[in-house]
């Protein structure tokens, strides 16, 4: 069933590729494909009373919906303007095992293997840097959809697709930035052709990963090929909350000269110093401990309960969550009295600000 697929999907995208005109990809932000894009994330995200409200996408036709997989995860394949292939991964759903992605936020090393069952380990490296780690819960569910994202992507390529457009919105722009590094890896290692090209719209998402992971990840997606579009009003880009100690640092810091003029002064000296840093330190220490044993070990349980065989990997001893890529900031003016009549602050909806309708208001205000 699996090869059938894969078969019908070739034909088509290269009937559909054989009747258009190939263009490549351009660099730099076009706030008419992200507005394309959202119209597709609405399809694959909203319910269908919901997206009701929202156009239908103009330039782009659903290939490929995949079954849920993991932890509720799914995807959808779009074949935009006949040559570029979107993928499309769905944000939090109604369900229990969807939020626990989001709250599965210890970090892990960015490179790795994470045993799912006893016969499926994944095997990654989303970074080259030792010192970078990633959300836990995006992770996983990086392992379902890119297992299944592959075989797509590889019938696109061999129907001339090479452009490829990754899309998600709220949990899906999470998993969006794992996706992205997680490719571009298997293009360096040949598993992957060289020649596709990658572009990413992670759309209201939270933070993906710690510095280093960002350094690394802006680093192979500089130059205009990832943006991380948020609103200024929209509290989930927020999350997780972030925690810094001095373990975050990189190597070359003032900490061990601190550490090591401490260790050098007489004895009640140093009793003193020892104090004043533990009680600067310590703080930040203990809440990373705690979000591990909360964030981490507490939801890896629950994750077990869904995936019996699988093995929480070993944690990264840090919380140092922050922004990832080339962001584009959605403004919205304090004096806009629409905006605030549609989207009000005073409203019990949680996500009045995350929702798409709010994302495209604001992004008919962007002059870009």
């Amino acid at each position: 069933m699996r090869i059938l697929k894969s078969v019908v999907i070739f034909f088509y995208v290269l009937l559909t590729f054989s009747q258009s005109k190939a263009q490549n990809l351009k660099p730099g932000f076009d706030k008419a494909e992200y507005r394309e894009l959202i119209y597709i994330a609405t399809r694959s995200t909203e319910s269908p009373e919901k997206a009701k409200s929202i156009p239908l996408p103009e330039h782009s036709r659903l290939v490929y919906k995949s079954k849920p997989m993991g932890l509720d995860n799914q995807w959808e394949l779009w074949l935009k303007d006949g040559n570029t292939a979107v993928l499309c991964t769905r944000g939090t759903t109604e369900k229990g095992e969807s939020w626990l992605a989001n709250l599965y936020a210890a970090m892990t090393p960015a490179k790795g293997e994470l045993k799912i069952t006893n016969s499926d380990i994944f095997q990654y490296e989303l970074s080259s840097d030792k010192n970078a780690a990633v959300h836990t819960g995006y992770l996983l569910s990086t392992a379902f959809i890119s297992r299944d994202m592959l075989p797509k992507i590889d019938s696109c390529y061999k129907a001339g697709i090479k452009n490829f457009i990754i899309m998600g919105h709220s949990q899906g722009g999470g998993i969006s930035y794992l996706l992205t590094a997680h490719f571009y890896n298997l293009q360096s290692k040949g598993v992957l052709p060289a020649d596709i090209r990658f572009k990413t719209y992670c759309s209201a998402a939270p933070k993906p990963g710690n510095l280093y992971f960002a350094y690394d990840y802006e680093r192979k997606t500089q130059n205009g090929w990832a943006f991380n579009v948020v609103s200024a009003v929209d509290w989930v880009p927020q999350t997780p909350f972030s925690v810094e100690t001095p373990e975050d640092l990189p190597r070359v810091s003032p900490i061990p000269l601190v550490e090591e003029t401490i260790k050098n002064q007489p004895l009640f000296k140093r009793m003193f110093l020892n104090m004043v840093y533990g009680k600067l330190t310590s703080p930040s220490q203990k809440t990373v401990n705690t979000y591990q044993r909360l964030l981490g070990k507490e939801m890896g349980k629950r994750v077990k309960k869904l995936l019996p065989e699988f093995v929480p990997p070993s944690f990264y001893n840090s919380n140092n969550y922050v922004r990832t890529g080339n962001t584009i900031v959605l403004y919205p003016n304090p004096n806009d009295k629409i905006y605030y009549e549609k989207f009000p602050n005073d409203s019990k909806d949680l996500m009045i600000h995350h929702s798409f309708p709010p994302y495209l208001y604001l992004l008919n205000q962007l002059e870009y």
